[in-house]
């Protein structure tokens, strides 16, 4: 159980350095609004995540990630209603939300 634990840390790491990437060092939420590509590129990534969150989720309830449920549903907001994605909630989110989720699955990759 604990090697799945970590597989799912370690992909939603990966996907939140892969939004790091994406957006590069200057964020922008005109050129993110401008680039379909990097917008379709984050929402898989959120896909990602929340998908391995929903699995941490299951497999451990007591894990303590402060967002939790707010990232599996905005997963679920993402596959399910991708007519009715909210750039600014996605932009909120990764202004807001992201960096705290780095610092939180940083350490718990490293217990």
């Amino acid at each position: 159980m604990v090697n799945e634990i970590s597989k799912y840390l370690f992909d939603i790491n990966e996907s939140l350095d892969s939004i790091e990437i994406y957006l590069g060092e200057k964020r922008d939420f005109n050129t993110y609004m401008g680039n379909k590509m990097m917008r379709r590129a984050v929402e898989r990534e959120f896909e990602i995540i929340g998908e391995a969150m929903n699995n941490l989720d299951k497999i451990d309830p007591e894990i303590d990630i402060s967002s939790k449920k707010q990232i599996i549903s905005m997963r679920n907001r993402v596959i399910h209603g991708y007519d009715k994605i909210d750039d600014d909630i996605i932009w909120g989110t990764i202004v807001r939300h992201l960096p705290i989720l780095k610092k939180e699955i940083s350490l718990l990759l490293k217990s």
